[in-house]
This record gives C-alpha cells, sequence and structure tokens, in this order.
C-alpha cells in the first residue's frame, strides 16, 4: 500500500542510510552508494559528499540524483526520492556535526567530526528537491 504523502515524508526524515543513485553516463549502470542525508518534512534534502569525489562529479553533470530508505521491521517500508539538484555548496563543519549527531551515538559525534574534517579533504552540500516520490508498507512477512 502506499504511503500517504505524511507518511512517506515523516519516513524521510528518520535517520535511514539511503541508497544514493546516479547517472554514470552511457553504457554503465547507475552509481549506487550508501549515504547519510537530512531532511525535514516538506523541505529539500541535502546530502554531503567530497568535492573532487566521482559521486560528486556525476551529481553535478546528471542535475539530478534519486535516494531510497527502507527498513524491514516492524514492516517492510520504502521510500524512493528524486529530483533536481537546487544548490551546491561548500560544507561547514556545523553541517558535519548536524549530520553525524543524527546517524552515531552522542559519545562519538565529536571524536567523528575531528578526524572527518582533518581527514575526508574539501567536501560539499548538495541539495535536491524532491519531485517524484514511490513509497509503500508492504506489511509484515
Amino acid at each position: 500500500m502506499a504511503l500517504t504523502r505524511e507518511e512517506r515524508e515523516e519516513f524521510l526524515a528518520e535517520p535511514h542510510i539511503a541508497a544514493l543513485a546516479v547517472d554514470a553516463g552511457p553504457g554503465r549502470a547507475p552509481l549506487t552508494v550508501p549515504i547519510w542525508y537530512q531532511y525535514a518534512p516538506g523541505g529539500d534534502i541535502w546530502v554531503m559528499t567530497g568535492r573532487d569525489s566521482r559521486k560528486n562529479e556525476l551529481i553535478q553533470a546528471a542535475g539530478r540524483f534519486s535516494l531510497m530508505v527502507d527498513r524491514l521491521e516492524p514492516t517492510i517500508r520504502y521510500v524512493s526520492v528524486e529530483g533536481p539538484v537546487t544548490d551546491t555548496v561548500p560544507a561547514t563543519v556545523e553541517q558535519l556535526r548536524e549530520i553525524s549527531a543524527r546517524y552515531l551515538p552522542a559519545e562519538k559525534v565529536d571524536e567523528y567530526v575531528d578526524f572527518a574534517w582533518k581527514s575526508h579533504g574539501e567536501q560539499v552540500i548538495v541539495h535536491l528537491r524532491p519531485e517524484r516520490w514511490v513509497s509503500s508498507d508492504l506489511g509484515t512477512v
């Protein structure tokens, strides 16, 4: 059964690991990788990635990408969202802290942020405007 707009937005706002997919060019399957993301119902989605990463190069070339999140319990549920890139800006340490706190235990955030900010190279924030949604709750198996 398809989710309502409110249900799919609430589900997407939960801290799932997303599968990001972006066109990888002629003769290639889409690049599909796991990624952390940030989303609040009704707004845009953002992801953080390396400025010079293949992922970012493909996103900028395509001008759009999709994210898919799912869970298996208490019911099998998924949400897939696709849309255009609306902005790409340099990442800040505050944004790194925000997204890290979404996924890591509180006691691990500071150590991870310190490591990542020093080690991962220049990062960017890529904003996606949700344009097309596919969602379902398949119930329990």
